[in-house]
């Protein structure tokens, strides 16, 4: 009779645990998009890929069928990859910072105006003026970001400063760079601090709303973005 009741308590304490475990995995399920309800769909803004600024560097590098004469626009750390020198790492690639005026100094083409476009435009602009100047007919552009940065600060597992090697990186992107927000973190207040046209902007963000995530500005990050994750 003992044995049956103390395994009754037993399971009865096996529930009760099991329930708060499965209330707690719920809790932090739920502390993100509170608001969208199962087997919903949320309108989002159309990706906003990252435009160039003065001060930004990016790697160009041309490409033919003819890696001599493609060599003659790239700068000469990578011409000697395209001419086949293997002994050179990828780690050694020439950049281009975008000066002040917003250009480039690209080689033969000389001064490109770069800022305020992205890295889709930039490979299409020298394309077409490769080919419309009979320079080089079947030429392939890519461009890479190099220099470009945000920073996650406050209350997350891992702040810090984060490259960013794609567009359209979003907030969600970069609490999940940082380790995701720690103990104590306030989800409804998450601001992004971002420099535009001579101003510092502030948005604010709440981390448990689908809408407020989607509907924001500051949805889509910037380059030299701040993403400060307040306490409670």
């Amino acid at each position: 009779m003992f044995l049956i009741a103390f395994m009754f308590r037993h399971l009865i304490y096996c529930i009760i645990a099991a329930g708060v475990l499965c209330s707690c995995g719920t809790s932090r399920r739920a502390a993100y998009f509170r608001d969208q309800p199962a087997d919903s769909a949320v309108t989002i803004a159309p990706p906003q890929e990252i435009r160039l600024r003065p001060y930004d560097r990016i790697s160009i590098v041309v490409s033919s069928r003819d890696p001599k004469l493609a060599a003659l626009f790239n700068l000469p750390v990578v011409a000697a990859l395209a001419a086949g020198n293997d002994t050179i790492s990828a780690q050694g690639l020439a950049k281009y910072t975008v000066n002040a005026k917003g250009c480039i100094d690209f080689p033969v083409m000389g001064a490109l105006h770069v800022a305020g476009l992205t890295r889709d435009s930039i490979a299409s602009m020298i394309k077409r003026r490769l080919a419309d100047g009979q320079l080089l007919a079947d030429g392939v552009v890519t461009v890479e970001f190099d220099n470009l940065c945000l920073s996650v600060l406050g209350k997350v597992n891992r702040p810090g400063r984060f490259k960013i090697t794609r567009d359209c990186v979003t907030i969600l992107d970069a609490v999940a760079m940082a380790g995701d927000v720690a103990k104590g973190a306030n989800r409804r207040k998450v601001v992004v601090v971002r420099h535009e046209d001579g101003r510092q902007v502030s948005y604010r963000i709440d981390l448990t709303s689908a809408e407020s995530i989607y509907s924001s500005p500051a949805y889509y990050l910037r380059q030299n973005d701040i993403v400060y994750v307040t306490g409670k």
